[in-house]
């Protein structure tokens, strides 16, 4: 093991700390109450997504494919068959390469976290290896609706069920669990493993909730491990100085949780595609951050073992240490 000087913060223990939760249980259960299919905005904006994925596939050279999109959208869902690339789309496919790349090239890496609108069919559609275990945490009320239609015969491309690849996990896990943290680990998640982590469509309402997701990703994620997706570009904006920039904004968030991180530019992504990217002001913000520090469960594990070395009084012990 490294020294452990080497390692970029103190020991932490996993129940101390706070339950997170992402959201409001109180205001998302208020508004539970009172919206339907025809006004909720987290549906609806789900459904939108869907919508340009199923435009996306349905294009001469689609930049992905994506089957079960249409399961999600109106019949008379207006086409836009213009060649240049939407933002969204341009980033749904550097994600997508970006997650078949780690999982198939990186040793260990067989966790997948998707923090997503709940209508992401990245589980059925990419082509996972075998042994993958794949989370998702989204809105319940939206996934459920979304698993509903895929497990049916309502899609407008024909696809009978929605099947996960063989030898391969998929587990969700509701984005209003009162203990994030404690609801992955429940489900398997295993912190002194390598994980990837994705984040395009989860509902961010406020800088700090944005702050809760990187402070549980930071506690989760192996040394080595990725965190990369899109996230909303007024999170900067609510506290760029005159002075500050988007990237060193993004550079000090980052860093304070571990993280070293890459902007990425949606017109290098067409350019290297050879797509023309469409006009019109996107709202979010690409990035890809690599965890530099050491998980709790890696820090609770050296903490142990330099304990029983400790008491054993094993001089080779605390020299590989």
């Amino acid at each position: 093991m490294e020294s452990l000087v080497n390692f970029a913060r103190a020991p932490a223990v996993a129940i101390l700390h706070p339950a997170l939760t992402w959201a409001s249980k109180k205001k998302v259960n208020r508004l539970r109450a009172k919206l339907g299919d025809d006004n909720d905005p987290l549906l609806l904006t789900a459904i939108n997504s869907a919508s340009l994925r199923f435009q996306e596939t349905n294009r001469p050279e689609p930049l992905f494919v994506d089957p079960y999109a249409g399961c999600f959208v109106s019949p008379n869902v207006k086409m836009d068959m213009r060649q240049c690339s939407h933002h969204y789309c341009l980033a749904t496919k550097f994600i997508d390469d970006k997650l078949l790349r780690t999982v198939n090239h990186i040793d260990g890496v067989n966790q997948v976290v998707l923090l997503t609108d709940g209508m992401d069919t990245r589980p059925y559609r990419l082509s996972w290896p075998p042994s993958t275990v794949i989370f998702d945490l989204s809105p319940e009320r939206v996934f459920r609706s979304a698993a509903e239609k895929l497990a049916g015969l309502c899609c407008l491309t024909n696809c009978v069920g929605a099947k996960i690849p063989r030898n391969c996990i998929f587990l969700h896990v509701p984005m209003e669990s009162s203990g994030i943290l404690q609801s992955l680990r429940a489900k398997g998640f295993n912190g002194n493993r390598p994980s990837i982590w994705v984040i395009q469509g989860l509902p961010v309402m406020t800088l700090a909730s944005f702050e809760e997701v990187l402070f549980s990703v930071s506690n989760m994620a192996t040394n080595g491990s990725f965190f990369l997706g899109e996230l909303p570009a007024w999170l900067a904006e609510t506290e760029i100085g005159i002075k500050s920039s988007t990237g060193q904004w993004m550079e000090k968030l980052f860093m304070s949780n571990g993280f070293r991180v890459d902007m990425i530019g949606y017109d290098d992504i067409a350019r290297n595609l050879g797509k023309q990217l469409a006009q019109g002001d996107y709202k979010n913000i690409l990035f890809v951050a690599e965890q530099l520090q050491f998980s709790d469960d890696q820090m609770e594990t050296w903490r142990r073992e330099f304990q029983r070395v400790e008491e054993q009084g094993d001089e080779e012990g605390f020299e590989e240490l």
